[in-house]
């Protein structure tokens, strides 16, 4: 496998989707959702009858809604550039005129994947670390980890890209779009349950989110992001919650994701495109 052949595929990638005005289109979307976010947070703190911490933890709850939000845009994006990463090009015959070069199916689903995911995380931590900024200078609210906050939603979008780019190889690109969008929402509401389980001691309950943590683990990132956008322990405390575990097992709120699990979406991807390969090295062209 060439390393050479990869960044040159993934270079590709990148020329297409400027010429196709992805690049433009997520730039425009991200002036246009930070202006508006700011303008939206300005009037929240101006017509809220209450300041300080209390106003802080309400600002706090908008904002993970606002990231949510934010992280579905973001999972949509990654979905439907990654369902025709590879079977478009099958369909078209691009990718029989490719390989006819000492080109590997490999190191073009490699490349495919690796040029959106530069688009992606560029995207996800441009536009995060822009909204963080606009809601601080609009109400002075910071969370308790804004810098980590960005890189989960960039890392739930990687996990989507490589779901929908490794169906790309078998399905056709709606179909493979719907399957995969259908997955990041049953994966969030697991992802619920199992918070629920937690809770509430339910074993049965709480062994649901662990399976579909390992199915998918793009809530994972999602709550990773949520419990980095937690307020901090004087905000919560003078919002009347005194226990800041209290406050991580609603469907818009997390904690930080244990090594474990961060080990386990590193791994997942990797088994996810090493699956890919795969599956497209056995497909007729």
């Amino acid at each position: 496998m060439s390393v050479v052949s990869i960044v040159a595929i993934a270079r590709l990638t990148l020329r297409e989707a400027v010429r196709r005005r992805l690049l433009w289109a997520l730039a425009g979307l991200t002036v246009v959702i930070v202006i508006l976010t700011f303008w939206a947070f300005s009037r929240i703190a101006e017509a809220s009858p209450i300041s300080g911490p209390i106003e802080m933890l309400g600002v706090s709850q908008v904002t993970v809604m606002l990231a949510f939000m934010f992280s579905f845009v973001l999972a949509m994006t990654a979905v439907f550039a990654g369902s025709p990463a590879i079977g478009a090009d099958i369909e078209s015959g691009l990718l029989l005129a490719v390989l006819a070069r000492p080109i590997r199916r490999s190191e073009v689903l490699l490349g495919r994947w690796l040029g959106l995911a530069v688009v992606l995380v560029g995207y996800a931590l441009v536009a995060g670390y822009l909204e963080l900024a606009a809601v601080d200078l609009a109400t002075g609210y910071t969370p308790s980890d804004s810098f980590a906050a960005p890189w989960y939603l960039a890392g739930e979008a990687l996990i989507l890209l490589t779901l929908a780019v490794v169906m790309s190889t078998r399905i056709a690109s709606v179909a493979g779009g719907a399957v995969a969008v259908v997955g990041y929402g049953l994966a969030w509401m697991a992802g619920v349950v199992g918070g629920v389980g937690v809770a509430f001691n339910n074993d049965l309950l709480r062994g649901a989110g662990t399976v579909s943590h390992l199915l998918l683990p793009s809530d994972i990132m999602w709550r990773g992001t949520a419990g980095a956008l937690t307020p901090p322990l004087d905000v919560l405390s003078a919002g009347g919650i005194a226990d800041a575990a209290l406050y991580q097992f609603s469907p818009f709120s997390g904690a930080a994701p244990r090594p474990e699990w961060l080990a386990w979406c590193v791994v997942w991807v990797v088994g996810m495109l090493a699956l890919g390969t795969w599956l497209l090295s056995r497909r007729e062209l």
